[in-house]
């Protein structure tokens, strides 16, 4: 998945490689439509391309009408197929933006990579009205179910399954601790800036707000969090490349955090 971070692999910490049939917990999260079966989310279904959303000057998102949508936990992604005229079909994995509380709809949010034959299409082709199929939802490791405090951690793309993450949040008016800290280059390539609320801390690579810092991801940033973790303590999920995805999981256990409460996925 991309900003829909494309191709994601799931990657489970050293010490909590899931089984093959690992299921989320689901008790809280979408109550009547979360329990979706593996032939449900076999099915290919047409996706109906209804609205898009410029989000920085590289990525935007795209709103699809799916009336038989089975439904999905924040986190998730799914498999989206695209028909060419002439038969040609490309398959990608892509991360679900929305949350699952938006029922007969759901939302992608996708880079445009240069070369990608996906996203050049929708970034350059595709408008309201197109037709696309998916199927999923996918995968189950780097779900967050709703019932556990969550400190998400991603860097530029990788902020998409964990902005699902905010919105089902915000959606439920949840009173489990939520946190987001995401990485960009600057304020102008903050994917879903517009939303993004109390729960964030930004941390800008390249060019800041005038009084902000620049500069990488660091235990300064990580470290007050883990210092007064809640009750339970924190499920951490952690989206983003292979670099950022290794920095950010060695933060977090200096900070204290356990191995076996590390959620990855990375990409690229």
């Amino acid at each position: 998945m991309t900003a829909a971070t494309p191709s994601p692999a799931a990657t489970p910490s050293p010490a909590t490689a899931p089984s093959p049939s690992f299921t989320p917990p689901t008790r809280f999260a979408v109550p009547g439509r979360i329990a979706v079966g593996d032939q449900a989310a076999a099915v290919w279904q047409t996706a109906t391309l209804t609205e898009v959303r410029r989000e920085t000057p590289y990525a935007s998102t795209f709103r699809f009408a799916v009336p038989h949508w089975p439904g999905h936990l924040p986190g998730q992604h799914l498999m989206l197929r695209l028909t060419a005229e002439d038969g040609y079909v490309a398959q990608r994995h892509y991360s679900i933006a929305s949350a699952p509380d938006d029922s007969g709809h759901i939302e992608l949010t996708l880079d445009h990579v240069e070369g990608g034959e996906v996203s050049g299409w929708f970034h350059t082709v595709a408008e309201p009205g197109d037709e696309v199929e998916v199927r999923g939802p996918v995968s189950g490791f780097f779900a967050w179910p709703g019932d556990r405090p969550a400190l998400l951690v991603g860097a530029g793309s990788g902020v998409v399954p964990l902005m699902s993450m905010v919105r089902h949040h915000r959606a439920r008016d949840l009173d489990v601790p939520l946190r987001l800290l995401v990485s960009a280059r600057s304020p102008e390539e903050l994917i879903y800036a517009r939303e993004l609320g109390a729960e964030t801390t930004p941390v800008f690579t390249r060019k800041a707000p005038e009084g902000v810092a620049v500069g990488r991801m660091a235990a300064a940033h990580v470290a007050p969090l883990l210092a007064e973790p809640p009750e339970g303590g924190w499920e951490a999920y952690v989206c983003g490349s292979n670099a950022f995805a290794e920095h950010a999981s060695r933060l977090l256990v200096e900070a204290g955090q356990p191995v076996d409460r590390i959620r990855i996925e990375r990409f690229g």
